[in-house]
């Protein structure tokens, strides 16, 4: 098995989770910072960390609405998507239903007791590790 990258995309930030190298447990590797709407400068930061590490899949969470429509945050997804398969030949991105995972990262959070300013550092990267713990659990 190998590497699986996970990322949480928002308009500012991008949560970026890995798995190991069994592709079984996802830890949280860092939230990206980036300028608002500067999704290609954030394409090329995630390729770099795909090539350092060879990977072949990537997941990415899709928000949709809760009544499952697809919104503009989730066109943002798309082609972000899009842009990764366009840098890396033969890379395999999935997008996946991303509803609540924040909700799940804070909840996580406060249990442990974070303070509300260091969740509020680390909240992406952690709704990056439930989005590919996700989908490692389902595979």
């Amino acid at each position: 098995m190998e590497r699986v990258l996970g990322l949480d995309l928002g308009s500012r930030t991008c949560g970026i989770a890995m798995s190991d190298a069994l592709g079984m447990i996802a830890h949280g590797i860092e939230t990206y910072r980036f300028a608002e709407n500067e999704y290609e400068k954030a394409a090329d930061y995630i390729k770099d960390i795909i090539d350092k590490n060879h990977i072949k899949t990537v997941v990415l969470g899709l928000p949709k609405h809760m009544n499952g429509d697809l919104g503009i945050r989730a066109e943002i997804s798309i082609k972000f998507k899009e842009m990764l398969e366009k840098r890396v030949a033969g890379l395999n991105v999935v997008l996946v239903d991303e509803r609540l995972t924040t909700k799940i990262a804070q909840d996580q959070l406060i249990f442990a007791d974070v303070s509300r300013k260091k969740r509020k550092k680390v909240i992406d990267k952690m709704a990056a590790v439930a989005i590919l713990q996700g989908y490692l659990d389902a595979n």
